[in-house]
Protein backbone atom coordinates (compact mmCIF):
# COMPACT_ATOMS: atom_id res chain seq x y z
CA UNK A 1 0.00 0.00 0.00
CA UNK A 2 1.84 3.47 -1.19
CA UNK A 3 2.03 6.08 1.58
CA UNK A 4 1.06 9.65 0.86
CA UNK A 5 3.57 12.21 2.27
CA UNK A 6 2.06 15.65 3.61
CA UNK A 7 4.22 18.02 2.19
CA UNK A 8 3.13 20.76 4.01
CA UNK A 9 4.83 18.80 6.71
CA UNK A 10 7.84 18.35 5.43
CA UNK A 11 8.24 21.66 4.61
CA UNK A 12 7.19 22.93 7.42
CA UNK A 13 9.92 20.81 9.51
CA UNK A 14 12.68 22.10 6.73
CA UNK A 15 11.25 25.58 7.60
CA UNK A 16 11.55 25.45 11.02
CA UNK A 17 15.21 24.03 10.85
CA UNK A 18 16.31 26.39 8.53
CA UNK A 19 14.82 28.82 10.96
CA UNK A 20 16.79 27.43 14.18
CA UNK A 21 19.98 27.52 11.90
CA UNK A 22 19.44 31.26 10.85
CA UNK A 23 19.12 31.94 15.08
CA UNK A 24 22.19 30.01 15.62
CA UNK A 25 24.28 31.87 13.21
CA UNK A 26 22.77 35.35 14.53
CA UNK A 27 23.90 34.28 17.96
CA UNK A 28 27.05 33.25 16.98
CA UNK A 29 27.68 36.54 14.50
CA UNK A 30 26.51 38.88 17.67
CA UNK A 31 28.85 37.12 20.07
CA UNK A 32 31.32 37.58 17.70
CA UNK A 33 30.53 41.06 17.22
CA UNK A 34 30.40 42.08 20.71
CA UNK A 35 33.88 40.16 21.76
CA UNK A 36 35.04 42.31 19.11
CA UNK A 37 33.85 45.32 20.23
CA UNK A 38 34.46 44.42 23.66
CA UNK A 39 38.23 44.11 22.94
CA UNK A 40 38.27 47.79 21.20
CA UNK A 41 36.72 49.05 23.95
CA UNK A 42 39.42 48.30 26.33
CA UNK A 43 42.51 48.76 23.86
CA UNK A 44 40.88 52.16 23.67
CA UNK A 45 40.31 52.12 27.80
CA UNK A 46 43.88 50.76 28.14
CA UNK A 47 45.54 53.89 26.40
CA UNK A 48 43.40 56.51 28.41
CA UNK A 49 44.13 54.47 31.94
CA UNK A 50 47.79 55.34 30.57
CA UNK A 51 47.29 59.28 29.38
CA UNK A 52 45.75 60.12 32.64
CA UNK A 53 48.33 58.15 34.55
CA UNK A 54 51.15 60.08 32.78
CA UNK A 55 48.77 63.32 33.70
CA UNK A 56 48.68 62.53 37.34
CA UNK A 57 52.24 62.11 37.68
CA UNK A 58 53.38 64.90 35.94
CA UNK A 59 50.65 66.52 38.31
CA UNK A 60 51.41 65.24 41.48
CA UNK A 61 54.92 67.09 42.13
CA UNK A 62 53.37 70.45 41.10
CA UNK A 63 50.82 70.17 43.62
CA UNK A 64 53.03 68.99 46.54
CA UNK A 65 54.88 71.95 45.95
CA UNK A 66 52.14 74.20 46.40
CA UNK A 67 50.94 72.36 49.53
CA UNK A 68 54.41 73.06 51.14
CA UNK A 69 54.15 76.61 50.21
CA UNK A 70 51.29 77.33 52.09
CA UNK A 71 52.45 75.25 54.92
CA UNK A 72 55.49 77.40 55.32
CA UNK A 73 53.62 80.65 54.95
Amino acid sequence: MPRHYDDSQQSSTAKTRRQQEDQRRMAFRRAIESYSEERRLNQELAGYDDMTKNFWQAVKPSAGVRRNARQAG
